[in-house]
């Protein structure tokens, strides 16, 4: 059962990789990566259950973490140009 579930991950994987690559919009493509990254996290949790390593549900957390701050620095960058705090502080200090 869970060698089936394994499968059906990894086919909508194929899909959202398609659509992370013709997506028509930046922001099609980086919400087909971050679904992408969610599935990942399923899969080693699923593979991890079916080959009995509880381990994997830990590399499985971590890889969620990671892909949270890493989508949050892809959309800072493409919101303000740059991942430093300068040009968000300029706007800041023009506002203020």
């Amino acid at each position: 059962m869970f060698a089936a579930a394994i499968l059906a991950i990894i086919v909508t994987m194929l899909l959202i990789l398609a659509r992370a690559l013709l997506g028509p919009t930046v922001w099609d493509c980086i919400l087909a990566i971050n679904s992408f990254g969610t599935l990942t996290v399923l899969l080693i949790a699923a593979h991890g259950f079916l080959m009995e390593r509880p381990e994997f549900l830990d590399i499985a957390l971590v890889y969620a973490l990671i892909n949270f701050i890493g989508i949050i620095a892809v959309l800072k960058f493409f919101e303000y140009g740059d991942l430093g705090p300068g040009k968000r502080a300029r706007l800041d200090e023009d506002q203020g």
